[in-house]
This record gives structure tokens, sequence and C-alpha cells, in this order.
């Protein structure tokens, strides 16, 4: 399996737009060591011979960050085909679903959600109904919040899939926009899900969005070849302190980093496989290259994502 970090940075990208903190400041300044990003998009590619590819969220940058990856192209004799097969939504959030609006340039392709993300989209926001329009339309495939669902790349009977995903409960909760009304009709089991996708022996845990409210993920992260985690925020007030919000990262549903019972301390010791910082937020000190809490996270074993970071399993 091959995978790609389309994009590694939380909503609003970094820098962010409209924000002056000192990370922001100082890059557009060029006095700051570290990388610019897009907002936080996986792609992986099963089976390199079939040259399809899915994706994990579908960011608001989507369209610039397909364009700058040749491999998502569309081939010489298919005019108007991508080779994205298929998008798995995590959560309802707009950080993970408003690019889909992107794709809706008449392919058919498959949405892997669950139930209550699939109710949002669908019934509450008309907007998602332009994937409609093709021929045949997007289809959507129902994920379970806890199980397994083997996908195949052909139609072929009896063919074994080509890849298992694995889904689990993260504890987070559905985004603002989203009616008290309607909450209390949904599972919040289906809030956050995170993957784990499995072929031949080999596996990648996905959780760009981490409360740390409930321990199955754990279970995945200590067995994964390749794990992909929310690093969104450092320290629990780290919004707070910058004044971006009057909210800490764990009423927002980040597990930050650093603190008792953050996420460096409660990563299970003795993992097999690589562990990587994923959705990071434009006010994260581990941006920086010359931060204290740079060399943290990278003493603590732990990779942080850029975008066109690539894996290979």
């Amino acid at each position: 399996m091959r995978i790609k970090i389309l994009g590694s940075a939380a909503g609003g990208g970094f820098p962010q737009w409209n924000c002056a903190c000192a990370n922001c400041r100082r890059l557009r300044e060029g006095t700051f060591r570290g990388r610019a990003r897009t907002q936080t998009q996986i792609a992986f590619c099963p089976d390199p011979d079939a040259k399809v590819w899915f994706l994990v969220c579908a960011s608001p940058d989507l369209r610039a960050q397909v364009l700058a990856t040749l491999e998502l192209a569309p081939q010489p004799n298919e005019e108007t085909q991508s080779l994205i097969a298929g998008v798995f939504l995590p959560s309802a959030d707009v950080d993970s679903v408003m690019g889909l609006l992107h794709l809706r340039e008449f392919q058919s392709f498959f949405v892997f959600a669950a139930a209550a993300v699939q109710r949002i989209l669908k019934k509450e926001n008309k907007i998602f109904g332009v994937l409609d329009r093709a021929a045949p339309p997007v289809q959507w495939q129902v994920l379970s919040s806890k199980g397994r669902l083997g996908c195949h790349l052909s139609e072929s009977p009896g063919e074994a899939p080509a890849f298992v995903c694995v889904t689990m409960p993260l504890g987070g909760s559905f985004p603002d926009y989203v009616s008290e009304e309607l909450q209390r009709n949904l599972s919040p089991d289906e809030a956050a899900v995170g993957f784990m996708f499995e072929q031949k022996g080999k596996s990648v845990f996905i959780a760009p969005s981490l409360s740390g409210r409930t321990p199955e993920w754990t279970k995945a992260a200590a067995s994964s070849d390749l794990v992909l985690i929310d690093g969104t925020f450092w320290s629990d007030d780290e919004l707070v302190k910058t004044g971006r919000s009057k909210k800490t990262a764990r009423e927002i549903g980040h597990l930050p980093l650093s603190g008792a019972e953050g996420l460096l301390e409660q990563f299970p010791a003795n993992t097999r496989g690589r562990k990587v910082l994923i959705h990071i937020n434009n006010t994260n000190p581990i941006l920086d290259e010359d931060s204290p809490e740079h060399r943290a996270a990278l003493d603590a074993g732990f990779e942080i994502a850029y975008d066109g970071m690539e894996f290979e399993l």
C-alpha cells in the first residue's frame, strides 16, 4: 500500500489567512524555520498495478491538492476520469467534508461514512446533492462505527477484497452546525470514527481528530505498522493563550500532545510501527523546527507530518 499526505495542517491551513499568531506572522516574514501546510488530506493506493486511489477526508484544499498530485490525474485515454475511487469520511466536520464539492464534476465514486454523517450531509445540507449529477451518481456506502468492511477494486465474483477497513468510535462530538434536534437522533459513536486499513498483513491507523475520551484507539495504534494521529494542539489551553478561542483543546474534541494524560503520555509504549502527527494547528509550536516542543515530539518517537510525505507498506 502506498500512502501520501496531501495536506497536514488543521482547519485554515498554515499560515491561516486571518491569523497573526507568532507562527503565522513569522512564516509570512520569512523568519520561521518550518513549512507552510495545507489542510489535512490523506490519499492511499492499495494496488499500484490497478492505479486506483482512495482519500481519507475531503479537505477544503482538495482541488489544489489533487492538481499537485500527478498520480491522481486522469489517464490519457480517460479524459474526464480521475483515479479517485472513493472517499472515507471520519466525521461531518467542515474540514473533512467540504472537499466533496470539488468532486462534483460528473464522476461517480464511493463515499464511505457512518449513517449519522450521511444523514447530516444528504438530508440536512442539500448542497451535497450536486454529487448526484454523475451517471451513475456517487454511491454512498454506510460504515458501522465498530466494524470491518472488505473493499473490492472490481466486481469479479469470488475475488478477495483488495483491503479491509476497520472502524472504531473516537468519542468526538458532532459539529456545531448540526442542530441540537438532529443530534438527539444521531448515534454519538458515529460523530468521529478512526480507520484502520489492513492489507497483506500490514496496517495503517488514521485518526486526524482524537478526543481521548474512549480507549479503543490505543489497541489499533499499538498494532499498526503506521499511525497517522491527531497532533492538532500542543497544550490544552493553546487557543486560549493565543487569543484564538475561549475553549480548550479537549472542549473542541482534540487530545493535546503535552500535559497530564496528553497524547505523548497516553500513546502505547513499545509500538511496532511509525507514528506520525497530523492535522497540526497553526498555533502549535511543534511547527517551529527550532522550538523545544518540536524536539520533544521527536524525542518521544513521533514524526511530524508535512505536505508531500509518503509511505510504503
